[in-house]
């Protein structure tokens, strides 16, 4: 993700120590549901300073990309319920990560792949100071595409092998 500069916002927040990573060891999405429910909590009560955003990582459950697809609607449902709707967002990643219309392996995909199924909980404030120097926000992704066509499948697996 910041190797390849897929999100031009990730560097600062990482290299500024303030993204939490938290392994799930939960089994079945209704005690993930409690993980998420418990980190989307944590990132409401802690300051932006400390802790930006979070990844929660969950690699014994939803390995499967369609059922992950389907909690989605889950963690939105938690979000709403926590009374946390425009201030907490969900996005997704998972290693067969697929978008509407694709076929499984278009490189564009890739964009949203990662080594375990995972919850990224992003604090929408700031989101929208991130975009507020963007000209085309999306222009963002359209540009992730281009830079994965020009890296291609075979670069993109020499990124995940070890040397």
């Amino acid at each position: 993700m910041i190797g390849l500069d897929l999100c031009p916002f990730a560097q600062g927040v990482y290299r500024g120590d303030r993204v939490r990573f938290r392994v799930s060891e939960q089994r079945s999405a209704a005690a993930l549901q409690v993980d998420l429910r418990a980190e989307l909590l944590h990132l409401h009560e802690v300051s932006a300073e400390r802790c930006e955003t979070t990844l929660l990582i969950h690699p014994w459950v939803l390995t499967d990309f369609v059922e992950f697809n389907d909690f989605l609607g889950i963690c939105d449902a938690t979000v709403a319920e926590l009374g946390l709707e425009g201030e907490i967002q969900v996005a997704s990643f998972h290693p067969q990560y697929q978008f509407a219309g694709t076929q499984p392996e278009d490189i564009g995909n890739y964009t949203n792949r990662s080594p375990h199924p995972t919850l990224h909980l992003l604090r929408e404030a700031s989101v929208e100071r991130a975009l507020e120097g963007v000209a085309d926000p999306d222009a963002i992704y359209e540009d992730n595409i281009l830079r994965l066509q020009a890296l291609g499948h075979g670069g993109w697996r020499a990124l995940w092998t070890p040397p």
